[in-house]
């Protein structure tokens, strides 16, 4: 409560105001009005994109003050004599839809979804997606924003979902796209990856088995690298050993075990403690190793060891497994001096196998992780144990084997996911990627002639972004979603992109009104290498 300007004392109530405008303007009809006058006289169009808030909560602070902002810049636009659509929207597909299914019906494993049928399971994504929009459109009106919720769009939308594709279609004309595998932070409880901003949201301190395992050296089977790994997990996946060209090696002798290991001359002590600067006790290390020579890493690369498993040894690609390799991210500030590398769980580790030939741009991965994270049949031991728990199991099975070093814990920080509070993992997701880095160049120069507020994003945040993008993975595992318009034979030798519902009736002779995957899953179109079959991808 507070008193008008000038002194008068008489009481003004703000609240009641703001009511009393917004009842004026909603019987008035003047958000219309403006609208229909700027029409008339032909004002030029002022395009603004508003990206729509999910239809699953109710709007929060963000929401608001960003809301606000827009507000005032398209309220401006309006006054200085533009037309100015402001459609309301409604973001209706993906993952904060069905986890909230998910955790309604009780699904914790994808296989769950296709039991129950997509499209059951799409049914009741739908039918919560416009819960609360009523609720937003009250919110939004007694702010005072100026926006248009009886013609608002929805991303589930036929239409909407057919300019995805339309998009789409036009980067397949342009040799844009392809489908290969990214590494990215993923979420076992939800099954879908997550962006690296959303994985950075929830960090814990928690304690994880840290090991050293040995890989004895082909032809010199009493000699073996020894490399350190916290994701004991990961080791059935091994498939490259990696070290840095320019740190100095040593291989050793252990006395205690008659060993001979070669590590990173400086990492001695995650053998040895008594190697490091605060516990150095010389004579305690006589009594421990021998240093029988020195080594740079280059002379190690492509050397071949023998596999700790034998589970993807008679892989099509497997010739090129097994082998050393090299990176400068190799460094000697923790583990040996030499990484284990396990394409299918590391972005690092994917990236140096493709530069060194050891796996294929697209091919498929030694990868027997689901996408729930439990283990596939293809590690039986384990098969069925989601990774975390498989550690205990995949030590014992090192520790009988004879190929376990040392084992440890390591108290670190870890990241979890927002939504599950689960520990997240780093998993290759199979994907379709927009060539990014082809067109970067490009993209780079068109941004320093788009006029930014305020300047220095221009020249700072997005200008470094563009510089450093990288192909950019446009597909997800989902259920509720736009699909990817591919349709494809088995072996991929005949792939059709489709860029609209006529496209696909004129070549399926199927029309449909709906593009969600239990429709169009149905959809075949015939094949014009082989007239006698259907291709369906």
């Amino acid at each position: 409560m507070s008193t008008l300007p000038g002194g008068s004392g008489n009481p003004f109530d703000f609240p009641k105001a703001e009511e009393g405008i917004c009842d004026k303007w909603s019987k008035e009809s003047t958000f219309k009005t403006q609208n229909r006058l700027s029409e008339e006289r032909g004002d030029e169009e002022y395009t603004f994109y508003d990206g729509p808030p999910f239809a699953t909560g109710l709007p929060h602070y963000g929401h608001i003050l960003a809301g606000t902002i827009k507000d005032v810049v398209t309220r401006y636009a309006a006054m200085t004599g533009h037309v100015v659509e402001r459609r309301a929207g409604w973001d209706c597909h993906g993952l904060p839809v069905e986890y909230e299914i998910d955790q309604m019906l009780g699904i914790t494993h994808r296989d769950q979804v296709l039991e129950m049928g997509i499209d059951k399971y799409n049914t009741t994504c739908r039918g919560i997606v416009l819960k609360y929009t009523s609720e937003w459109e009250s919110t939004v009106t007694r702010l005072g924003r100026w926006i248009d919720f009886e013609n608002d769009y929805k991303t589930m939308d036929p239409n909407f979902m057919e300019s995805v594709w339309w998009v789409f279609k036009q980067l397949f004309n342009k040799d844009l796209v392809y489908q290969g595998y990214k590494v990215m932070p993923f979420s076992t409880a939800c099954g879908t990856p997550l962006s690296n901003f959303e994985a950075g949201l929830n960090y814990k301190d928690v304690r994880d088995p840290a090991v050293v395992v040995h890989f004895p050296i082909v032809g010199e089977e009493d000699v073996s690298f020894v490399a350190w790994t916290t994701t004991p997990w990961t080791l059935p996946s091994n498939i490259a050993l990696c070290v840095h060209e320019k740190l100095e090696y040593v291989k050793l002798l252990d006395k205690k075990s008659g060993n001979k290991y070669i590590m990173a001359k400086t990492r001695m002590c995650q053998l040895y403690p008594a190697m490091s600067k605060k516990k150095w006790k010389p004579k305690m290390a006589e009594e421990l190793f021998e240093i029988l020579e020195t080594f740079p890493g280059k002379d190690f690369v492509g050397k071949k060891y023998q596999p700790i498993f034998d589970y993807f040894t008679k892989d099509p690609n497997a010739s090129e497994y097994y082998r050393i390799l090299s990176d400068n991210y190799v460094t000697d500030d923790a583990g040996t001096g030499i990484v284990h590398q396990a394409p299918a769980f590391g972005e690092d580790d994917y990236r140096v196998c493709l530069a060194h030939g050891v796996i294929e741009k697209g091919a498929e991965l030694p990868c027997p992780v689901d996408s729930n994270g439990l283990f596939t049949e293809q590690v039986p031991p384990v098969k069925g144990k989601h990774v975390k728990e498989a550690d205990a199991t995949l030590i014992d099975i090192l520790k009988e084997t004879k190929r376990l070093v040392q084992k440890d814990n390591l108290d670190h920080s870890y990241p979890f996911c927002w939504r599950s509070d689960t520990p997240l993992i780093y998993k290759a997701v199979p994907s379709w990627f927009v060539k990014v880095e082809d067109i970067r160049d490009k993209v780079v120069e068109n941004n320093k002639k788009t006029y930014w507020v305020p300047n220095q994003v221009k020249e700072g945040r997005f200008h470094n972004w563009l510089v450093d993008a990288r192909d950019w993975a446009v597909s997800r595992n989902r259920f509720w979603g736009t699909p990817i318009p591919i349709w494809a034979n088995e072996d991929m030798s005949e792939v059709i992109c489709i860029g609209s519902i006529q496209e696909l009736a004129d070549l399926s002779g199927v029309t449909v009104t709906d593009l969600h995957r239990e429709v169009v899953d149905k959809v075949t179109i015939p094949s014009k290498k082989f007239p006698n079959r259907v291709e369906t991808y």
